[in-house]
């Protein structure tokens, strides 16, 4: 007898994303049937509009609930051993760094959680009391620059090749028959209800195509708050680039994430010897009035704006301030290099 599963159809709104294309893969490795799940996103797997479609993103793990630690272990198992993803995971280690007094407070609350939270993180975890063990670690790092800093490193974490991982997940998900819609045939519209108005049954799309479905998935990250009312705001975080010569990528090769929550952080140059900084800040918002589906009126919230959609956008004249004291502090060598791809995630 057929599971139950094999013959539920289910729709995926923002399917082109990290949250969508996963939610994709694990309905599929649960017992869905691959023709009858429909990825719905404006732009193909990896979506230009996704977060996720980025050079790299940090690896580690979130001790804010049990729920977002059991989610992490999950993740660092997978990225470690799923064949699908183990190609993507860089595992150069991360640096969470502080030298104020209310930073090294935190950090030292950080590491008793881990050590508190009995899955064996304390196996990973190592206490940096000063600037020759945090040099240890990371070398490249220059003394001056980080007097009084305390430290946590943790050698499991590391980076992820997100955007390539993302592509990854989408070429199995075409290989396995998954269906798809894209541009206006793929854009969020409208839920179709049932007459009772609650029961969702479907979505309707831009273009007016209309799609049924016995479950609806929601997955469209950041733009989530453009869709319906959630009665929350989002904000964008930012980052640039440095391209470093042969030479000057070699010497960093496989350094670890370093990250600073007053400063910022950086990653290892990837193949192609670019180096993404990223400053650490509460975030910008970019309030609109905007049309929620389930809303009696235009509300005032914050809304991205899509990079995809204005490829010429960068970023605020404060964050050039903000990313070249991320660079000073890390990369002083390199504090006089072009910057490019500046951008808002």
């Amino acid at each position: 007898m057929a599971s139950p599963r094999a013959t539920k159809k289910i729709i995926v709104v923002g399917g082109g994303g990290t949250t969508g294309s996963s939610t994709a893969l694990r309905l599929i490795r649960s017992g869905y049937s691959p023709p009858n799940i429909t990825l719905l996103d404006t732009y193909p797997i990896p979506s230009a509009q996704s977060a996720g479609n980025d050079l790299n993103k940090i690896m580690g793990i979130r001790l804010r609930n049990k729920v977002d630690l059991r989610l992490s272990l999950e993740a660092r198992d997978m990225w470690k051993h799923d064949e699908l993803f183990q190609p993507f995971f860089h595992n150069t280690g991360r640096l969470d760094c502080n030298g104020t007094e209310r930073g090294i407070i935190s950090l030292r609350r950080k590491y008793q959680e881990l050590l508190d939270a009995n899955v064996g993180l304390e196996k990973a975890n190592e206490w940096l009391d000063n600037e020759a063990a945090i040099l240890a670690k990371m070398p490249m790092l220059q003394r001056d620059q980080i007097q009084g800093w305390k430290a946590i490193f943790n050698k499991d974490g590391g980076w992820l090749a997100a955007a390539k991982a993302t592509n990854a997940i989408g070429q199995l998900l075409r290989d396995q028959g998954v269906k798809f819609g894209f541009g206006s045939a793929g854009s969020f519209q409208k839920p179709i209800f049932t007459d009772d108005g609650v029961t969702c049954i479907g979505v309707e799309a831009v273009d007016g195509t209309k799609y049924y479905a016995d479950k609806v998935v929601l997955a469209a990250g950041a733009w989530s708050p453009t869709l319906v009312d959630l009665d929350d705001q989002c904000c964008s975080k930012i980052y640039a680039m440095i391209q470093l010569s042969p030479q000057e990528a070699a010497e960093y090769k496989d350094s670890p994430v370093v990250y600073n929550g007053d400063i910022g952080f950086f990653f290892e140059p990837n193949e192609d010897g670019v180096i993404k900084v990223c400053d650490e800040f509460a975030g910008f918002t970019r309030f609109k009035r905007h049309q929620l589906y389930g809303a009696d009126g235009p509300k005032h919230i914050s809304v991205p704006r899509s990079h995809a959609k204005h490829p010429t956008d960068t970023y605020p004249d404060a964050s050039e301030v903000s990313i070249r004291r991320a660079i000073s502090t890390f990369l002083p060598h390199f504090k006089d290099k072009e910057l490019f791809n500046r951008a808002l995630c």
